[in-house]
């Protein structure tokens, strides 16, 4: 409470909070950042508004009356308290000790652009199905909510953190699209004039929230030592974090699902299986152009480390999503899911190759070993096997040799071909880039031109058929479905039993050529043989959608999610499982999960076309229509009446009826 003269002054929450604050420094300038970062934390504010709040305060106290001074403003810099006159009462009333949690929505402000309605409906949703009856059951206040934010005040941290843990479990279990990010400090706080709480203590539950993982719970020192043994729930030291405007910094703990020890938010690990991802590779040749060699080296690495059953692999899709980024490896680690890394660097030089690696405990830092592989580029396979194996006896000491013996393998004899395999990879990694693909078509027959052997440009080749029916760029004629057929068939002949021939191959044979059953079962052997492909599980999930099984469609886009949790087909998989909440009637559901799509990837008209129908079905008229412009923008050929020639081979009609009944009320023309 604030008194002047025995007088109690009233000032709005956000002045008091400001008073506070410079109250509290005496004498220190505070620039006008560090108070609009403090005080307006979770909204964005011009400081016109903290012009104004200091107005206000000025008045209230009266400064510069009869010659009181309390807040100077220096130009340039900011504003200091520079009286201390001012003192607050000390009560239970107005200070305590108080346990707060903050919590915030992942993302929101991107899905409200996408699916306003949708979004909001989920999030009301989720506050009146989770957190309320969970706040109520563990004694929980609100204190505050702005937008997808909220502060609330428990009596202890223990109560905090049950109802913390009890909605991240909530959500982790259910279908909802939505994520929160919570973050639980315990600290003195100050009550403000109209019964908010204010103060250090605060702010750092904010600061804990806003780098906490998706999904996760951050907790401070202090709330650790009190929850500690108390719950069942482990902890991952996290070390000491610097806040903006916090003196002293604060050691932060993450809360993690004992069973696997792995904090809440990061993909969770599967059981007593090694867990890796390969980094790319730096290129230290003096030409730029052979960069494409480097990215080569890990896809090759990464595939021949999938190929060992005894361990977990993240695909190279996710991997190189951290290309050119300075970044911790511990980082990775929570972000993949994932216990090990390895990262090197390549350097060729006219017919000499160097690899050198080195392969890091993610959870601690530790280098476990660190080596260089040199040899001629007509060694180049050999040394890709010296890696690999390397790294398995690093991790995985009791593969058998059996499975080693199976890892080596060699896609092609011609170097000549393998470089411009290599070419035609980077280029067909662009996905959506309608010149990219067709150069990636190009190289890949190149490679079959020097080696007609080749069984992964085969399979390639055809999976660019299926990346231009994806974007509408086939005129589906004949000769184009034959040639198709006629390279996904030449790669099953001579790769049959590569589990990534047998993934592209398959892919092409259901989506392209539209044979759903032969295409099932090639990815059905494909998944026998490397459980670690990603592709194959995110092909899975498209097929069992295909089939008439959403549900099973969904736990296969999620084992694709495992595998691949970041990367350039993220807005396929988030889009399948839209398509999949669609057709088991969850229009909200099916709406925010294309938003998300649409976020990753605003041109992919899978994403566009089920954002629309499932506003449509949902009642949401003007935000279909608004997605319509968009796909019609993507698409100015699509109809509803040739809405079959992009999609999948849908086996029950009564599936693609509703979809074109979606469109239709979305606006398409007929």
């Amino acid at each position: 409470m604030l008194r002047r003269d025995g007088v109690t002054l009233s000032l709005g929450s956000r002045a008091f909070e400001i008073l506070f604050y410079l109250a509290e420094r005496p004498g220190k300038v505070i620039g006008k950042a560090e108070l609009i970062d403090h005080v307006w934390s979770d909204v964005t504010v011009e400081e016109g508004s903290l012009r104004v709040h200091v107005a206000a305060i000025r008045k209230a106290l009266g400064d510069g009356q009869f010659g009181n001074r309390y807040i100077a403003s220096v130009k340039g810099r900011g504003y200091s308290f520079i009286e201390s006159v001012i003192r607050l009462e000390d009560s239970t009333e107005q200070r305590r000790s108080a346990a707060i949690l903050a919590a915030d929505v992942v993302g929101y402000s991107a899905l409200m652009e996408r699916a306003a309605e949708a979004t909001y409906a989920e999030y009301e949703r989720l506050k009146r199905e989770s957190i309320a009856p969970s706040l109520s059951r563990h004694q929980g206040r609100l204190i505050k909510t702005t937008g997808d934010s909220a502060l609330a005040e428990f009596a202890s941290p223990l109560a905090a953190l049950r109802c913390a843990v009890e909605v991240q479990a909530h959500l982790a279990s259910g279908d909802s699209p939505l994520r929160l990010r919570v973050g639980i400090n315990v600290g003195d706080a100050i009550v403000g004039p109209e019964g908010d709480l204010l103060g250090d203590g605060i702010t750092i539950a904010v600061r804990l929230e806003r780098i906490a993982d998706p999904g996760g719970i951050l907790i401070s020192e202090q709330v650790y030592s009190e929850v500690e043994g108390k719950l069942e729930v482990g902890f991952e030291d996290r070390g000491e974090q610097q806040f903006k405007s916090i003196a002293k910094p604060v050691r932060v703990y993450a809360i993690c699902a004992q069973a696997h020890n792995a904090p809440m938010g990061a993909a969770p690990s599967l059981p007593d299986k090694p867990s890796i991802a390969v980094l790319p590779f730096q290129n230290l040749s003096s030409d730029p152009e052979q960069e494409f060699f480097a990215d080569g080296m890990v896809e090759e690495i990464t595939t021949a480390l999938s190929r060992f059953k005894a361990l977990f692999v993240i695909a190279r899709n996710s991997s190189f999503t951290y290309k050119g980024r300075a970044v911790e490896v511990k980082q990775v680690g929570r972000e993949l899911g994932v216990r090990y890394v390895l990262e090197g660097s390549v350097r060729k030089a006219e017919n000499r190759v160097r690899i050198t690696g080195q392969l890091i405990d993610a959870a601690t830092g530790a280098h476990l070993w660190a080596d260089r592989f040199d040899g001629g580029l007509g060694d180049i396979f050999d040394l890709q096997d010296q890696v690999t194996e390397r790294v398995v006896g690093a991790i995985a000491p009791a593969v058998e040799t059996a499975e080693i013996e199976r890892a080596r393998y060699k896609p092609t004899e011609s170097l000549d071909a393998y470089a411009i395999y290599l070419r035609g990879l980077a280029k067909f990694y662009q996905y959506g880039n309608r010149l990219a693909t067709a150069d990636a078509l190009r190289l890949f027959n190149r490679a079959i031109e020097l080696d007609p052997e080749f069984a992964l440009a085969y399979s390639h080749a055809s999976h660019c058929y299926a990346h231009a029916k994806t974007n509408s760029w086939l005129s589906g004629t004949a000769d184009e479905l034959a040639e198709a057929s006629r390279l996904a068939q030449r790669a099953l002949e001579l790769g049959k039993d590569d589990a990534s021939v047998l993934s592209g191959s398959g892919w092409a044979l259901a989506f392209v050529v539209r044979d759903l059953g032969v295409g099932t079962s090639l990815i059905d052997r494909a998944l026998m043989l490397n459980s670690n492909l990603a592709v194959a599980w995110r092909c899975s999930g498209w097929m069992r959608l295909w089939l008439g099984d959403p549900k099973l469609a969904i736990e296969h886009f999620a084992r694709a999610t495992r595998l691949s949790p970041l990367g350039w087909w993220l807005a396929d998989i988030q889009s399948g499982i839209a398509h999949a909440h669609f057709f088991l009637d969850r229009y909200d559901e099916a709406a925010s999960w294309a938003a998300m799509a649409m976020q990753n990837n605003p041109d992919f008209q899978a994403g566009v076309r089920i954002s629309a129908a499932s506003n449509a079905i949902a009642g949401r008229t003007e935000e279909a229509h608004e997605t319509t412009v968009r796909l019609q923008r993507l698409n100015s050929a699509l109809r509803v009446s040739t809405l079959k020639q992009v999609l999948g081979p849908y086996r029950h009609a009564e599936d693609l009826t509703r979809y074109e009944e979606g469109l239709r009320k979305a606006g398409l023309p007929e």
